[in-house]
């Protein structure tokens, strides 16, 4: 069987006498059949370099056709134009066709109405649709990629219908992104709405309803001088007063924004508060799972369990910095203690954990040694838990987790234990989409003394950026 593709410009003569010459062969040759494919010349350009370059052809007028091999599979095979279509019928079919003047008029009006009428039809479809507008910046990194298929899901997004991906690196490759647009668009995300990449911040944040913001300091460089260092600090906090400044103006009031990483992560969140004052600060969170997490695998270590077996670790300050680690709710599952117990059942970490001369001297530096062996051996945070983080958070911000549930996040902090106001990390809860700290927590003597440091800490550095100019 011959299959015959026609495309061209739904307003071109010639098409249409292509288009005339294939119904003629399709009504008389019970093996001939034709698939058509108007496109609208404002289209066409961009279809037919698209189609052109995925098949390895070259041809730049309309009609372009080509012939399917049906019955042998493969891509198709190349004919050419309207005199290759005309020569290709009168060879091996005996047939050739002349169209009066007046009928490729009617044709070529006929095929552009119906053209301009679908394509309205397809734009007031898509005008019904409002997607959740949700943008990564920093997209080229490891964290995205892993994060991008995991995202789209009815658990982080329960009441969403669609979601509107859209992918930022500042001066990233062209092609890098193009290549990262096309692998997101071939996993068939369910909730995948469309996908658009950036470079610049040009269309940055506009109505966006979610922003993740993976932007990071990148790990120090030996040869690197002070100068250059400070240079890239620079950098990196004038950024983020833009993207503040882009949020403020662009996105939805109540969009809902989240810094990752693992430097300066609550300044970096400040800077964005202090750059966007038309949104309420407590819409804007630093992601503190990596640490957390790096907390919990210390601590399992030293009571001989899985990571996954320690929950409800709290830690307060400084995500990047100086912390306080708050035990007090911690608990142990799968202990191996003297009696067995079923792996449902936990036990709190202080009743089961007896060395406190290890908690107070050694576990604190083991946690950032911890840190200080993954980016020296990859150079890089930690991916996995860094996006486990942040689809933790996400869930727990759209109702999935009771209001029992506690994180540990940074967040705007006003009269805490007196501290100075400023991101800090602290046990929440979140109920109806509002993040709140968790009441009647007492913090008290030793523990009051370094979370007051870690505030002393965070104030220097946001001062050393704020004024970094």
């Amino acid at each position: 069987m011959a299959k015959f593709v026609l495309a061209g410009k739904a307003d071109c003569p010639l098409y249409a006498e292509a288009e005339r010459l294939a119904d003629t062969l399709q009504r008389t040759l019970p093996s001939f059949r034709v698939h058509k494919i108007p496109v609208l010349p404002s289209e066409w350009e961009r279809w037919l370099e698209s189609t052109c370059n995925k098949n390895g052809w070259k041809h730049e007028e309309s009609p372009l056709i080509w012939r399917e091999l049906v019955e042998q599979g493969g891509k198709g095979m190349f004919l050419g134009g309207y005199n290759d279509f005309v020569d290709h019928c009168q060879v091996y079919y005996g047939v050739t066709s002349k169209i009066p003047e007046d009928e490729v008029e009617t044709i070529v009006a006929e095929n552009l109405e119906t053209q301009l009428s679908l394509f309205a039809e397809e734009q007031h479809r898509l005008s019904l649709i409002h997607p959740c507008n949700v943008w990564i910046t920093g997209a080229l990194c490891l964290t995205s990629q892993i994060l991008i298929p995991n995202l789209l899901s009815d658990e982080v997004f329960p009441d969403v219908q669609t979601v509107a991906l859209h992918l930022l690196h500042l001066s990233g490759d062209e092609e890098e992104m193009q290549m990262l647009k096309l692998d997101t668009e071939d996993s068939a995300l369910s909730l995948l709405h469309r996908v658009t990449v950036h470079t610049d911040l040009e269309q940055a944040f506009h109505e966006a309803h979610v922003i993740i913001l993976l932007d990071d300091f990148d790990a120090d460089s030996e040869s690197e001088s002070d100068e250059a260092r400070k240079q890239r600090v620079k950098d990196l906090s004038e950024r983020y007063r833009e993207y503040g400044r882009l949020i403020d103006g662009r996105a939805d009031k109540e969009v809902k924004v989240m810094v990752s990483g693992v430097s300066f992560v609550n300044t970096r969140c400040s800077l964005l508060v202090e750059s966007a004052p038309s949104i309420s600060s407590h819409q804007f969170v630093a992601i503190a799972s990596q640490l957390v997490n790096e907390v919990r695998a210390v601590l399992a270590k030293k009571l001989c369990v899985m990571p996954s077996d320690v929950a409800d670790v709290i830690v307060w300050g400084n995500i990047s910095g100086s912390f306080v680690v708050d035990l007090r709710w911690a608990k142990v599952f799968n202990y191996p203690g003297a009696v067995r117990v079923p792996s449902f059942y936990s036990q709190p970490v202080l009743r089961v954990l007896y060395d406190r001369k290890w908690i107070e001297t050694e576990f604190k530096p083991l946690v950032r040694q911890h840190r200080e062996a993954l980016l020296s051996t990859t150079g890089r945070g930690a991916a996995i838990s860094a996006t486990n983080g942040i689809l933790q958070v996400l869930k727990g911000w759209h109702g999935a987790f009771g209001p029992d549930e506690v994180f540990s996040i940074g967040i705007a902090c006003t009269d805490l234990f007196s501290l100075p106001h400023g991101i800090i990390s602290a046990p929440v809860t979140c109920t109806e989409g509002k993040w709140s700290l968790v009441e009647n927590v007492n913090v008290e003597g030793k523990m009051l003394d370094e979370l007051e440091l870690c505030a002393e800490e965070l104030q220097q550095t946001d001062k050393t950026l704020s004024h970094d100019e």
